[in-house]
């Protein structure tokens, strides 16, 4: 219980911490001018928006339905669908969960289905890497548009930079994690045997058992390459209907938008998600508005405007599906 307390006290100071970055977002770029800009919104294009969002989630999971098979867990996909969905919802609302809730989503998981912990880590560490493959191959895509058409303004390139050195870093980190197992085996066990030595709730047998079970079902994952080819083109349409929100958010208030520019201005955004808030809110809407501003040429009212929107369809949207398909999911337990 009071686990619980202290997860709700931090979920709620995170929101409220949130709620003033997106203030005073607001009080930069004008209130005044946004709430206008808004008051002639076309719900058609938001609703569109949303149903993208919508469909980006579903892809995604049946990119890990497809990885969950290959390790020789069986779930119905429609099952599924909605246990990662209330698992992403855990994800959107705990501040830091976008940048490393996947033991969450892997406890989720193992709950629903009795599935061990560790294969379900596995499936979601591996969803998670196939995901991130289009998230790079989108970002250099549009960052290459931005250098030919000699439109990378000096305010971007930070987040170009921090990109380029996220699709360097990330592949060098999963190389050594696999090719050298056994010395990472032999860090975690060194870091947590104080631990173990203070405390009968873990053991370092039982931390070396849940390791190689976890390697061991990233060894069958592994050697089914076809099977993860066909969850990685599941993976490149989800992130195609996760972009697109972005797109049809410009159309909501009366913009446009170049679809090139959209494949480096979601991933670039996305990285605000590290903030120490829920989903990274109150810091992506402000990469949207820095981005937006210099590479589409939107006043800071029209591209604060755009960002909410934006999030409104890809973030609150999968937080209000993700909402509904937790208390479905309690129930069903």
């Amino acid at each position: 219980q009071f686990a619980e307390r202290r997860t709700l006290t931090k979920i709620g100071v995170g929101f409220v911490i949130a709620a003033i970055l997106l203030y005073l977002l607001g009080v930069v770029a004008g209130w005044d001018e946004i709430i206008a800009t808004l008051q002639d919104a076309r719900p058609r294009w938001l609703a569109l928006a949303c149903l993208s969002t919508f469909f980006g989630l579903v892809m995604w999971g049946k990119a890990w339905h497809v990885v969950l098979a290959v390790i020789g867990i069986e779930v119905r996909f429609r099952r599924l669908v909605v246990t990662y969905f209330a698992a992403t919802f855990a994800n959107y609302v705990t501040p830091f969960g976008q940048a490393g809730g996947e033991p969450f989503i892997a406890y989720v998981l193992s709950q629903d289905t009795g599935a061990s912990y560790e294969d379900s880590l596995a499936s979601v560490v591996i969803a998670d890497l196939l995901n991130l493959l289009p998230f790079f191959n989108f970002a250099a895509v549009g960052l290459a548009v931005l250098v030919l058409r000699a439109r990378l303004p000096d305010a971007v390139r930070p987040l170009a930079f921090g990109l380029t050195a996220l699709a360097i870093a990330i592949p060098l980190i999963t190389y050594v994690g696999w090719n050298y197992r056994d010395t990472v085996e032999a860090g975690v066990i060194r870091l947590l045997t104080p631990i173990a030595c203070r405390t009968k709730r873990l053991s370092i047998e039982s931390v070396r058992d849940r390791i190689e079970r976890f390697y061991g079902s990233l060894e069958v994952l592994a050697a089914e390459p076809r099977e993860l080819l066909y969850a990685l083109g599941f993976s490149y349409v989800g992130w195609v209907l996760f972009a697109l929100p972005l797109y049809f958010a410009a159309l909501t208030i009366g913009q446009t938008i170049d679809p090139l520019l959209i494949l480096f201005v979601v991933p670039a955004s996305t990285i605000a998600g590290v903030l120490p808030t829920p989903g990274g809110t109150g810091g992506v809407e402000t990469v949207l508005v820095l981005l937006l501003g210099p590479l589409v040429g939107l006043s800071p009212p029209a591209a604060a405007a755009m960002a909410l929107v934006y999030r409104l369809a890809s973030y609150w949207f999968a937080i209000l599906v993700g909402g509904i398909s937790s208390l479905y999911v309690i129930a069903r337990a």
